[in-house]
């Protein structure tokens, strides 16, 4: 089987599945956010038919989209979400902590082999920990709350092999954006993508939830990457202790009947950039010429880790942002806004001419901290450039690697990092 058939095989106590079975499984963890989690409606309704939580230790609630709040609306939102997870008794409830999906990896939410839902359409990040994560809608969360289960459809796998070894000013977003732009936005319609190749063992953990963040972005159910040394010294430094638990099934056994295989040659790639308004119309950044942009933005479930800020940090030491260019920082969590102050990251940012924000959602959408206006560019490290995505609907953003976000910050045009570590001398 595919990781993911073995994944929810085991969730369904069988011993065996293929694609397009109707399967019952066991949820081991789900995770509601503010915008999408604990409505009105779905309180009322488990009120009318005096529903309990199957099992809240096994729930986290994350208020991160309004937060912190830009209105009064917002607020309310925030506060019938605490209120909620108290009255329920969802001890798992984090505010102001930072985006939900780096925050269930922080707080150990995460394991291999474990089936995750989550309100929330990038919940198939935590396939980069060998989980089988998926977003649902709250509507069907409620009957998750109340009974620990869901009914899926084994999804088909399509295996993406990433062959090779990275070349210099390449992340792994430009990876994930060369899959999507071949695979287009919705050719892995409810299927898992399987990465792997010497590229994705490579990867740190922080690359690698970049890549599986994205999945989505593609149409698919999930995302996921086996089990390795680096998935187990990355649990390891979160003092999670995984010495009884089984992650041998989740080692590919190369007999695994896939869809489709797609391999990329990792070594050709050169930083990319996905332009508007899709995720899949992507083109080489160097083949961009004289888009000028009013903002840059590094943050998200996406792009705002520790290694991401880290690089860009690096990149425009003892240099500037462009005049008339704004950067804005967002770190990935609470626990990433700390680390990157204590090392001097930050400040590094800062003395560039960023504007460094709450760890949050916020701008990501445009609901607060960053917002485009009409006729505004951005070019940003996050995961979707829709038509009106970051503000405006007469506004543009392009996606691109932190690195990328970074040059152009400093240039106030898109470019490609290579060619302006050599103008600069880096």
């Amino acid at each position: 089987m595919t990781l993911t058939e073995k994944i929810l095989a085991r969730a369904a106590g069988v011993e065996k599945i293929k694609a397009g079975d109707i399967v019952w499984v066991d949820v081991d963890q789900a995770m509601m956010d503010d915008i999408l989690g604990p409505r009105i409606e779905i309180a009322e309704k488990m009120k009318a038919l005096k529903l309990k939580i199957w099992n809240p230790e096994k729930v986290t609630i994350i208020s991160d989209h309004y937060t912190p709040p830009a209105n009064a609306h917002q607020a309310s939102i925030v506060k019938f979400t605490r209120d909620w997870a108290k009255e329920y008794g969802v001890k798992n409830y984090y505010e102001f902590a930072g985006p939900c999906h780096q925050v269930m990896v922080e707080k150990m939410r995460v394991l291999p082999g474990e089936v995750i839902l989550g309100t929330d359409s990038h919940t198939c990040t935590y396939g980069a920990l060998s989980a089988f994560s998926t977003g649902i809608g709250s509507t069907e969360m409620l009957g998750v709350l109340a009974t620990g289960k869901i009914w899926l459809k084994v999804p088909e796998t399509i295996k993406i092999e990433f062959k090779g070894k990275i070349p210099k000013g390449v992340m792994a977003k430009d990876l994930i954006l060369s899959a999507i732009g071949k695979i287009g936005h919705a050719g892995a319609t409810y299927r898992a993508m399987e990465f792997s190749g010497e590229a994705i063992e490579s990867l740190i953990m922080d690359e690698r939830l970049c890549i599986t963040n994205m999945a989505v972005e593609a149409g698919a159910k999930n995302g996921i990457i086996k089990y390795d040394e680096i998935t187990k010294k990355y649990l390891e430094s979160l003092n999670i202790d995984i010495k009884n638990k089984d992650v041998e099934f989740l080692s590919e056994d190369g007999d695994g009947k896939y869809l489709e295989k797609i391999v990329i040659d990792v070594e050709k790639l050169e930083p990319l950039c996905s332009c508007p308004h899709e995720v899949d119309n992507v083109i080489k950044a160097k083949e961009l010429k004289n888009i000028k942009i009013d903002q840059a933005y590094i943050g998200s479930c996406t792009g705002g880790r520790y290694n991401d800020l880290k690089i860009a940090a690096a990149f425009i030491k003892g240099k500037k942002i462009a005049e008339g260019t704004r950067l804005l920082i967002s770190p990935a969590s609470k626990e990433i806004w700390d680390r990157c102050a204590k090392d001097g990251i930050l400040q590094i940012l800062s003395d560039a001419g960023a504007t460094v924000l709450a760890s949050s959602c916020g701008a990501c959408l445009g609901i607060h901290s960053g917002a485009l206006g009409e006729g505004e560019t951005c070019i940003s490290s996050t995961n979707r450039n829709f038509i009106g995505r970051m503000g405006s609907k007469k506004s543009s953003v392009y996606l691109a690697s932190p690195l990328t976000v970074i040059a152009s910050a400093i240039k106030g045009e898109i470019v490609d990092p290579r060619f302006l570590s050599n103008e600069e001398g880096v």
